[in-house]
């Protein structure tokens, strides 16, 4: 015992000894390893700035001066101003007097600086000539819990290997003939007679979201939605609902995403993951049971996606993407289609004419709907007021310029720092008057009769319609034919489709809108259809 206590002792004075011969204390070692760090991020920021200053020298940029004006602390009221939006059922009208204060203008939230802008020549400059220099930033973040890894949530490398194994199921889907889409169609009838049945005025809404998700899942996944429980198909609509609102609100909370994330969103997006995951479990047994080439003649996509991933849950995630490009986008271009043309009987009357020069009673063909033009003009009206990604935006991922923004007038190039947020709004965009004249705010397909619009428009940077450059919809052409195939068979059905007595036929943006994950109408679609 004495022997230990003394050892002790003894280590306890070799380390006053040794701390006596230390050119400085613990206080001071300390106080030089702060100094050290905040040098570091001096000299760090320093650098950083230098670097900034020389691309402005020779971009000759200047600051965008029109500013979102706020009154709170780190702007928090604006964020106020998101969430009223978003819950006002007139999310993306609410927005305009801060959104078109300027072409380009200056946003101050949480003490950072980022910017929103409506010039088409910057928002070309995002979507293609600089699409390398952006990246999704907290975007990903916010929509995780619903989408997992996918293509709507990668960049660079994952993201471009996404985009290849999609693109060929599109390739593949593109080569059929539309034929495909028929039973699907006449079962969308067939539902809206009986309908028609119970009352003649009709929501065509659900029955438009439930018709393009039999197709995308039958197309591209090998197995139709229906053959789920009716229950099962319920509890999928009113979850896929609930996520995608989630996932709007963790969006505008930006680096602050994760604080929300309630037990009914999680539950929600469960239900939405579990659904996929029945599909991609479904075509990987089958696979197991008749082998991998017999498999894929009927899953063709899941297949594809297991031979490159060999992984479950990432099959499971890019099944999700390809419901919301298939499912959603698709949905709502029916929806605000019919939605105006029950409000625009002289529009009505001349699609319908057209139309009319299809057989009814044979399938329809690509070729006959590209000699329809005034359909394709009235689907062209509908996504420029009511385009795919009505609002969007990406982070710098380095120093990079923007053309157009900067200075007294506007018109001089803009520095957009590493890390900064540049967001833009296609829904107005769409709506300028320099751009569509000024009418901009009705719903009037002539005006792209002429040609000269979309060449004046330019796709990709005035005209947006399933987002531009190089994350150009895959699903475009999908939807584009899904969607006349669709409108062509209805207006043959229902010749007398018409806006029901007493449902409000109110101006352009006065009709209340659904925003998550696309732009809906809020109150659905009546109409009566006898």
């Amino acid at each position: 015992m004495s022997t230990e206590f003394n050892s002790s002792r003894n280590d306890v004075n070799d380390y006053r000894t040794v701390r006596g011969t230390l050119p400085f204390g613990p206080r001071t070692f300390i106080i030089a390893s702060l100094l050290g760090i905040f040098l570091y991020a001096y000299l760090r920021k320093k650098s950083r700035r230098e670097l900034e200053l020389a691309l402005e020298k020779q971009y000759k940029c200047e600051p965008v001066i029109p500013k979102v004006p706020y009154k709170w602390p780190l702007g928090l009221d604006l964020l106020k101003v998101q969430f009223n939006a978003l819950f006002s059922g007139h999310t993306l009208e609410a927005l305009t007097d801060y959104i078109t204060i300027a072409d380009t203008v200056r946003l101050e939230l949480w003490g950072v600086t980022g910017y929103i802008t409506i010039d088409p020549e910057n928002i070309e400059t995002i979507l293609s000539t600089r699409f390398d220099d952006y990246g999704l930033g907290n975007r990903r973040v916010a929509s995780f819990p619903l989408l997992g890894e996918g293509i709507f949530s990668q960049d660079g490398p994952p993201w471009k290997h996404s985009r290849d194994l999609i693109r060929r199921q599109f390739v593949r889907v593109q080569k059929q003939t539309l034929q495909v889409f028929t039973p699907h169609i006449d079962e969308l009838v067939s539902k809206l007679y009986k309908a028609v049945e119970d009352s003649n005025m009709v929501d065509l809404k659900p029955f438009f979201f439930e018709f393009t998700l039999e197709t995308t899942t039958e197309l591209l996944f090998g197995e139709p939605h229906s053959s789920l429980p009716k229950e099962d198909r319920d509890a999928l609509r009113d979850s896929f609902d609930y996520a995608a609102l989630g996932v709007g609100i963790r969006v505008r909370l930006a680096d602050l995403a994760p604080l929300y994330n309630p037990a009914k969103f999680r539950r929600a997006c469960g239900v939405v993951r579990n659904w996929a995951t029945f599909f991609a479990n479904k075509a990987l047994k089958y696979k197991d049971e008749v082998g991998e080439e017999k498999a894929s003649e009927k899953y063709s996509f899941i297949i594809d996606l297991w031979r490159e991933m060999k992984d479950e849950s990432l099959v499971r995630d890019q099944l999700l993407h390809i419901l919301i490009a298939g499912r959603d986008s698709t949905a709502a271009l029916l929806s605000w289609t019919f939605f105006h043309l029950v409000r625009n009987p002289d529009i009505l009357e001349r699609l319908r004419r057209e139309v009319s020069i299809v057989p009814s009673d044979t399938h329809v063909t690509r070729e006959q709907i590209q000699k329809l033009p005034f359909l394709r003009c009235c689907l062209n009206e509908t996504l420029r007021l009511y385009p795919q990604l009505a609002l969007n935006f990406r982070f710098a991922n380095k120093n990079t310029i923007l053309p157009r923004g900067g200075g007294p007038d506007g018109s001089s190039p803009v520095l957009i720092p590493k890390y900064s947020g540049v967001g833009w709004s296609s829904y107005h965009l769409h709506r300028r008057e320099s751009i569509y004249g000024p009418d901009s705010r009705v719903y009037r397909p002539q005006r792209w009769e002429d040609g000269e619009l979309i060449k004046r428009a330019k796709l990709g940077a005035g005209f947006v319609d399933f987002n531009g450059g190089a994350r150009l919809c895959l699903g475009k052409d999908f939807a584009i034919m899904e969607a006349s195939y669709a409108i062509i068979r209805l207006l043959q059905a229902f010749p007398n489709i018409r806006l029901p007595p007493g449902v409000a036929n109110e101006p352009v943006g006065a009709e209340r809108q659904s925003f998550t994950i696309v732009l809906s109408p809020l109150d659905g679609v009546k109409v009566n259809l006898i």
